[in-house]
């Protein structure tokens, strides 16, 4: 299992459209991935639990991967949220 924490910087913050753009990147991958903040854990995979994470601009998140393609995984999130989930600013 891999780890990384990163900060969301987008100006919505996890919104609907960004949440499903990170669900479409994560099904992407056979590992199990979650998104974690304070402490508690979802499952990347599903948009309502990720909305309701309510990470908004300036929250940080851990994101953990499990599974043979794990490291891809987190590289393929971890750029898609530094990119500002492809948002114009």
């Amino acid at each position: 299992m891999k780890e990384v924490t990163i900060t969301i910087i987008n100006k919505l913050g996890l919104h609907a459209r960004a949440a499903s753009k990170l669900v479409s990147i994560s099904n992407r991958f056979e590992a199990t991935l979650e998104l974690g903040r304070a402490g508690k854990f979802v499952d990347a995979k599903n948009i309502i639990a990720l909305l309701l994470s309510s990470a908004s601009k300036g929250t940080q998140v851990t994101l953990r991967a499990n599974g043979s393609d794990e490291e891809d995984a987190l590289d393929a999130v971890c750029a898609l949220i530094n990119n500002r989930f492809d948002e114009p600013e």
